[in-house]
């Protein structure tokens, strides 16, 4: 007796929404009962696992007791179920129905319809049996390719109740789901308009043409049109309201009279063809009077004759009279009644007459419908006059209009999936009872057009009312052994179909709000206590009057075709997208479907949706294509395992795939940045304006990778990393950043960062350009390895050749809603590194933020530099570029280097000695340590580059300097009048003497070697002495002539740009050997001194824009 709450949701009967069991194993915490369970069960080696990985049996023991029961019928019949009852949860018994109940019959209950014996005889007449047999095929065609498609689908898988609908979402997601779902929705609640008008029809014009409440007789053409329509609305709304009280008041009175209904139409149906068979034996009376070939309206004469020869003597007819005005034979009469004759053909031949109506005959409305192939005598100047006195085409006619009006006869296919709940073997039944149904009733509606076409005179078809036959149901003359069988019938089917589409709509729409996709249909999702969804019928009865004050059957036909079609479409897709894509859940128990069909129904679908008409389907499109998209704005987050993720995975990696063949076109490349972010001891990022940048960058293009880094190992810190990615997450929404978040969890920052670095972006999708924030403090003693870390990001963005952006003052930066009005975006252009300066402001002055900044470009010309044309160069080069910008050179002066250039060295060299000494005592017991067990790990390199340096002198070992020298000197491509020897000061302008040094010499010169040089001294090396040297310390000569370039530079900067809205220059390289670290970092620091907002720029060692189109 293993607890069945172990793994599945067991369904409650009042619930509706048929929960999915979640994607991890077990969802419910069992483990007091796994105790007791599992002991002595030879699974010593998984109980530790026992709560999420369940035993077999208990599994199987579970999905036993599933049962889907149906939103349905039943259990509102057992129970108005008062609360106690589901509490204790006692088992419903599922209701078995076998294939021929539980799907057939109610198939072809809801297929056969009021098409058939309202429409179906004036289709033929009018578009001829050719072409109405070509409009059956398609539509059952349409129909048989979606059911093949459809049992495909509801074959995989237990289908839950909700039918079609579910099928759809789940196999299709939620934003088609939502669409699909609709669609079906407004399709059944339109189908549901047409069977009341469908009623009212019978009602009004054949059943009981005196209960009209806006009076026909008398009324010529367009007043009389208006009436009947009129009338139309009136009953509709009344019998509207009589069957949405019925469907409100119980559901069980629908279904005990669904079978009463279904009776009605299997009789009227089988009176037809005993009528057809009869028509061969002896042919029925309905006599049809033709004047010319006009046909008349038989309503008020009696003999179809103009004079009768009595007793005494020649008489007038009452057909007389209609047309003369008087009724003495010497009367003045209609000038075509004069000259014509008045004959009585027989209205229904038979079988065996040999009449075939093959071709059809349109009509404009108001035509008259007349015979063929009879003569008639007029005047081709002749008004139409007595226009009331014939017989006229009431609607103009074409072909597509008739595949509009007769499409929603085949809809109704989906009821055997409407009822999967109540299915014994759903899967059985359903392919099985569907395809029989349409293969019945296809053959039905075949056969029919051709029988029509056979027993029936031309002009009686294409009456539509009627009217030529004493105002009988056309389809009824033709019924055996009386129209009445065939009036009546239709009557109670068409009202029972109305009452199934009332209690079905819904339903529908209920399952829909309940699973919540759609937010706004949320209210909808209530109901009565017992289940009953009351709001969603009062919806569904609103919709439903918009339909019936439409009024004409033949204008609600179209609308629902299209709705139906477009349902019948998705399934197909539904279908094809599974077979194609191979998901692995998809293998349906049903073997008979196969992509291509499902494409043929597709296509069919979309064909037959334009046929009927084109503009109904681009508002069916438009309002399919604007629920999907509120859903996928709005709607809830859900994950259906269906096939459209199947299919953005496969397009996904397929664009992958073709993105990996090679690096991009210059004029292609835009940076896809690698945004590193530092989060604080709660995972909440400290730097939120990074982002703000990083989307005023990019607007939503590109690929943005946020990442930040860890410290720890992973087993123990993965809760971390998830609450820092949900914080990423949750901040990159708010900053509109549309991209992927990476945490790395590694043993220290600088390797996390280095794997983020290297291991982020996928195939071709891979960041180029890394965004990172200068590091605020970094002269605060204890922060020293935020800026080693720094640094050596930089020097690892430069070896893996990608673009490097460090804003600067990143507080001071815009949010998103901010607007600058005015305002500079000024850029230092001092050595070339591939454009990326020019296009950062391009790309910023995209964003609403800097819209309204003007580029200002400003480039350093040197003493030998002729300034003028290098201006005149600069703006060709920007015209060129296709970039508006203002352009100035600034001229620097050789000057001598000043007493506080020297001063501000020294002071820097100092600091920096200082602090290594302290450093050095503070630390280097533990170093010792450190070293004996890193020095495996070899990253003892990076954690303290300090202690390594005094073990390790450059003069010793000038090979590896010179190797190491080497891919630096490639890297950094920069313009020809920098020298090998100093890549990392380009604006430094060294004497040709100088140069000419070799990289070791150089090297030499720097202060580091003088203390380094020397054995490393013991611990406590913080003698007095030591520090005494320090005072005494010169500057050394490379670390003044740089400072004196920062300097120089920066003023030269701020007084230009002090008043720009943002700052970019190049950034300088860190140097060589990594002793000089920490003045590199002062060197920025004095570089952009004074300014607000700066972004320095690295580029990645390739042309990132280009001249040419």
């Amino acid at each position: 007796p293993w607890s069945h709450d172990k793994c599945l949701c067991v369904f409650l009967p009042g619930d509706s929404n048929p929960k999915e069991s979640s994607p991890f194993i077990n969802s419910s915490d069992a483990a007091a009962e796994k105790s007791q369970q599992y002991d002595g069960k030879n699974m010593a080696l998984f109980e530790e696992e026992m709560d999420t990985s369940p035993m077999v049996s208990s599994l199987l023991s579970s999905l036993a007791n599933y049962s889907n029961l149906p939103q349905g019928s039943k259990e509102h019949e057992e129970a108005e179920n008062n609360e106690a009852e589901s509490s204790r949860k006692k088992p419903v018994k599922a209701p078995q129905l076998g294939t021929l109940m539980g799907v057939y019959l109610p198939c072809i209950q809801n297929i056969f319809g009021v098409i058939l014996f309202l429409r179906m005889t004036w289709l033929v007449g009018i578009g001829g049996v050719i072409g109405t047999f070509v409009i059956v095929f398609m539509c059952c065609a349409t129909t048989m390719l979606t059911a093949i498609s459809m049992s495909a689908i509801a074959t995989n898988g237990v289908v839950p109740a909700g039918g079609s609908y579910y099928m759809i979402s789940r196999s299709l997601g939620p934003e088609f789901g939502g669409a699909v779902g609709i669609c079906f929705y407004l399709g059944t609640t339109y189908a549901g308009a047409m069977y009341i008008l469908g009623a009212i029809e019978l009602l009004l014009i054949y059943i009981v043409p005196k209960a009209a409440i806006f009076p026909l007789e008398g009324l010529e053409g367009a007043e009389a049109e208006a009436a009947l329509l009129n009338n139309m609305r009136v009953y509709g709304t009344i019998l509207l309201t009589s069957m949405a009280t019925v469907v409100f008041v119980g559901v069980k009175y629908v279904n005990k009279l669904a079978l009463v209904f279904l009776a009605c139409v299997i009789l009227s149906i089988l009176a037809v063809y005993a009528g057809v068979i009869k028509t061969g034996i002896d042919p029925p009376d309905f006599p049809v009077c033709v004047l010319g070939n006009r046909t008349l309206v038989w309503k008020t004469f009696d003999v179809c004759a103009k004079t009768i020869e009595t007793a005494n003597g020649t008489v007038t007819t009452q057909l007389w009279s209609m047309f003369c005005d008087s009724p003495l034979l010497n009367a003045t009469c209609d000038k075509y009644f004069a000259s014509n004759n008045v004959t009585q053909i027989q209205g229904i031949p038979g079988v065996t007459s040999g009449i075939l109506n093959l071709f059809g005959n349109y009509y404009e409305k108001g035509d008259l419908i007349a015979r063929k192939n009879m003569e008639s005598a007029m005047d081709q100047d002749d008004p139409l006059t007595n226009a009331n006195r014939y017989v006229l085409a009431d609607i103009t006619s074409f072909f597509t209009l008739l595949v509009g009006i007769y499409f929603p006869s085949v809809t109704g296919i989906m009821a055997g999936s409407n009822r999967s709940g109540d299915l014994r073997d759903a899967q059985k039944s359903i392919p099985i009872g569907t395809i029989a149904a349409i293969t019945t009733t296809s053959t039905v509606y075949m056969s029919s057009v051709i029988l029509f076409g056979a027993c029936i005179e031309g002009v009686v078809l294409r009456d539509k009312f009627g009217e030529g036959v004493h105002g009988n149901l056309v389809i009824g003359t033709l019924a055996w052994p009386s129209p009445w069988v065939i009036v009546i019938g239709s009557f109670f089917s068409t009202c029972g179909a109305g009452l199934q589409s009332l209690t079905g709509a819904p339903r529908l729409l209920q399952a829909i709000a309940k699973d919540g996709i759609v937010p706004a249909l949320r209210i909808f999702g209530h109901g009565k206590a017992n289940g009953e969804p009351t709001w969603s019928l009062l919806l569904t009865a609103c919709i439903c009057e918009s339909g019936i004050l439409i009024a004409s059957l033949d204008s609600v036909a179209p609308i629902l075709s299209m709705f139906f079609l477009m349902c019948y479409m998705f399934v197909n897709l539904a279908c094809a997208l599974q077979t194609l894509l191979r998901t692995p859940n998809w293998r349906p128990r049903f073997k008979f479907y196969h992509w291509a069909l499902s494409f043929l129904g597709m296509s069919l679908c979309l064909t037959l949706m334009f046929l009927c008409s084109w503009y109904y389907a681009l508002v069916a499109m438009v309002i399919a294509g604007s629920i999907y998209k509120y859903i996928e704005f709005a709607g809830a987050e859900k994950e259906w395992g269906d096939g459209i993720r199947g299919l953005s995975l496969s397009a996904a990696r397929y664009a992958l795939m073709r993105l990996e063949e090679g690096p991009p076109h210059t004029k292609n490349w835009r940076p896809q940045l690698l945004v590193l972010v530092n989060t604080d001891a709660e995972q909440n990022i400290e730097q939120p304006r990074l982002l703000s940048l990083t989307n005023q960058l990019k607007a939503g293009k590109g690929l943005t990778i946020v990442g930040t880094a860890l410290e720890g190992t992973f087993l123990e810190n993965h809760e971390q990393a998830q609450r820092a990615e949900q914080a990423l997450h949750k901040l990159m929404e708010t900053e509109k950043v549309k991209g992927f978040c990476q945490v790395t969890v590694s043993s220290n920052l600088r390797d996390a960062t280095s794997h983020l670095l290297q291991a982020s972006g996928l195939g071709g999708l891979k960041h180029n350009a890394v965004l990172v924030s200068w590091p605020r403090n970094w002269k605060q003693g204890d922060e020293h390895q935020t800026w080693r870390n720094f640094i050596e990001l930089v020097r690892e963005t430069t070896a893996a050749h990608l673009a490097l952006l460090v804003p600067k003052n990143i507080s001071a930066f815009p949010s998103n809603g901010e607007r600058f009005t005015e305002g500079h975006i000024d850029v230092w252009w001092i050595v070339h590194d591939g454009g990326m300066l020019m296009l950062l402001p391009f790309l910023l002055r995209q964003h609403k933020v800097w819209r309204k900044c003007k580029m200002r470009i400003f480039t350093v010309a040197q003493m030998d530099d002729n300034s003028i044309q290098m201006k005149k160069d600069l703006t060709t080069f920007l015209y060129h570029l296709r970039i508006d910008a203002m352009v100035e050179v600034v001229e620097m002066h050789d000057s001598d280097i000043s007493a506080y250039t020297y001063e501000k060295t020294l002071v820097m060299e100092q600091r920096s000695q200082m602090l290594k000494q302290i450093n050095l005592t503070k630390n280097e017991r533990e170093r010792e340590i450190q070293s004996i067990t890193d020095s495996s790990r070899g990253s003892i390199r990076r954690k303290n580059p300090a202690a390594v340096t005094t073990q390790l002198s450059v003069t010793e070992d000038p090979p590896a300097a010179s190797k190491e020298e080497k891919p630096e000197e490639e890297v950094q491509l920069i313009h020809d009048n920098t020298t090998p020897a100093s890549p990392a000061t380009p604006a430094t302008p060294l004497t040709p003497g100088e140069a000419a040094q070799s990289p070791g010499e150089q090297v030499q010169m720097t202060w580091t070697e003088k203390c380094d040089g020397e054995p490393a001294k013991p611990p406590g090396a913080a003698t007095p002495e030591g520090i005494k040297d320090i005072f005494n310390m010169k500057p050394n000569q490379f670390n003044v002539r740089r400072m004196h370039t920062a300097l120089r530079l920066n003023e030269v900067i701020i007084k230009k740009s002090s008043e720009a809205k943002l700052v970019l220059l190049n950034m300088p390289g860190p140097p060589k050997n990594r002793t000089g670290d920490e003045n590199y970092m002062e060197f920025l620091e004095v570089l952009t001194e004074g300014l607000n907002r700066v972004l320095l720029v690295r580029g990645g060692g390739r042309e990132v824009i280009t001249i040419y189109s």
